[in-house]
């Protein structure tokens, strides 16, 4: 009788370690082919630069090619369901923006919701932006800008790089919060509204630091305060908003996510990959060349932000009434 529960015993200790043993394989082997990430912007830009950086880094740290896949269109909404529809085993990721946060509540029809139909894998990047106005306006900080404000309503066109985009609804931020009346003006991309901004046609424009930081240091732009929590060390002269609208922060992300129903030993070896590049100094060069600050965490933590971001923005977007083009 012993002998045969001494062998039940050893049976069902051995049953119960089966189902580790394939976790264990498929994680030990993953990536066994390349992975591709794909990016809802063109080549070229902040968010390609950060989707390239991070695929250069998992093909250094996990051996397999990681290749960026560009598929710009619809705010990034194309390359975003193209991911939410392949399969769950980690070879498609996507490159997670402020854009998917800021998305669900702009556009009325998705065919999916992100926070239901992703996995999210591991934060980047957070990216300040900063205020910049013509230098021929009278107002040099903060309060002078929303006394002029009030005093001209309707009258200071604030530019952007597209309705719904992350420079735009920081503007629509500060707009609520300071109870002013700017008239937004869309471009395609920030490139052409700095031009215009130096020109005079616009007066006023939230842009990310490191696109506005030359034509600051060179007097064409001038800076009023930075849209993060904490100065920024690239601006240290210039204060937060936040400083004067208590709670104001606006703040561009990067990360990465996987289809819902990824395993969780593929997050998790992804999560450990690129943290990891937190404590590399030329990651960690690369990132601050961005003018941001890396976003280590778990994947749990990623998801807080994700959701975090999503329900902050989505407050704005319907205080503004916004529409996607």
């Amino acid at each position: 009788m012993r002998l045969r529960r001494r062998n039940f015993l050893r049976l069902a200790a051995g049953a119960a370690a089966l189902p580790v043993m394939p976790r264990l394989a498929r994680a030990e082997t993953y990536p066994s082919r390349p992975v591709h990430i794909l990016c809802g912007f063109v080549p070229g830009g902040a968010a390609d630069t950060v989707a390239r950086l991070a695929a250069e880094w998992l093909s250094e740290r996990l051996g397999q090619q990681f290749v960026v896949d560009n598929r710009p269109g619809a705010g990034t909404n194309i390359a975003t369901e193209a991911v939410v529809q392949a399969a769950p085993d980690g070879y498609t990721l996507l490159l997670v923006t402020g854009a998917n946060a800021i998305n669900a509540t702009l556009y009325q029809h998705l065919n999916f919701d992100f926070l239901r139909d992703m996995a999210p894998v591991a934060g980047i990047v957070r990216v300040p932006q900063v205020m910049i106005v013509n230098p021929q306006l009278p107002a040099k900080t903060v309060p002078e800008f929303i006394a002029y404000a009030k005093d001209n309503p309707g009258k200071i066109n604030m530019g952007s790089g597209g309705v719904g985009s992350t420079l735009h609804v920081a503007g629509e931020l500060f707009k609520m919060m300071a109870g002013v009346n700017l008239v937004h003006v869309p471009y395609r991309g920030d490139a052409p509204a700095l031009v215009d901004l130096m020109g005079g046609q616009i007066q006023v424009m939230f842009d990310l630091t490191a696109a506005a930081l030359p034509f600051i240091k060179a007097g064409k732009l001038r800076g009023v305060a930075v849209t993060s929590a904490a100065r920024v060390p690239a601006l240290p002269d210039l204060p937060t908003i936040g400083d004067f609208l208590p709670g104001y922060e606006a703040t561009s992300f990067e990360g990465i996510a996987a289809p819902k129903g990824t395993p969780g030993d593929i997050v998790d070896k992804l999560n450990t990959a690129l943290n990891a590049g937190f404590a590399d100094a030329r990651f960690k060069a690369r990132l601050a060349d961005l003018g941001g600050d890396g976003l280590p965490g778990t994947a749990a933590d990623f998801r807080r932000l994700v959701a975090d971001e999503t329900a902050k923005w989505g407050k704005v977007v319907k205080f503004a009434n916004l529409k996607a083009e």
